[in-house]
């Protein structure tokens, strides 16, 4: 790669790295060139962006995004593989963790998530969280059963107020 090439290539990752909401790395070794298309067409519906990078021009972008100090904060090693989640933070992560886990490949190396540096265990755990549907879906049924309790509760009440009265009634009669 030419130097020109280089620093263009610099630029285009910074800006993406600034563009994302989440940024995980991945050694992609031993995956094929078909499981790569595949698994961009899974990460680009989770509103996400894969793309094969070289370590040290992500090492310059990540110090031009102003997520490290300097390049020898991060020592970055074999093939990686930079995952953008750019509408969802963790939906690309959640996307790219179910993609490997019958592969037993594509480990994760580390993320970013807003300013925060991610070891691959933080990652993996993001990875196993509910994704935004999931979530909104818990909280509509939340909220709906909520009136239903109150009502319930009501009623209970107005249910134990007839029983005390038809008691009270009864002893009266007798």
């Amino acid at each position: 790669m030419k130097k020109q090439e280089k620093i263009f290539e610099v630029d285009n990752l910074t800006q993406k790295i600034k563009g994302a909401k989440s940024v995980a790395l991945i050694d992609y070794r031993g995956i094929s060139a078909n499981q790569v298309n595949e698994l961009r067409k899974l990460i680009k519906k989770a509103g996400g962006e894969l793309q094969v990078v070289k370590n040290t021009l992500f090492t310059r972008a990540l110090v031009n995004a102003k997520l490290l100090e300097k390049t020898d904060d991060l020592a970055l090693s074999d093939q990686t593989m930079a995952l953008f989640a750019n509408d969802d933070e963790i939906g690309p992560i959640k996307a790219i963790a179910n993609f490997a886990k019958p592969l037993n490949l594509l480990p994760f190396k580390l993320g970013f998530f807003g300013e925060k540096t991610l070891s691959a265990e933080e990652v993996k755990h993001f990875a196993s969280l509910p994704g935004k549907d999931e979530l909104r879906t818990k909280l509509v049924g939340i909220l709906a059963q909520q009136p239903q309790r109150l009502v319930y509760a009501l009623n209970f009440n107005l249910q134990k107020l007839v029983l005390v009265l038809s008691h009270v009634n009864s002893q009266k009669i007798n």
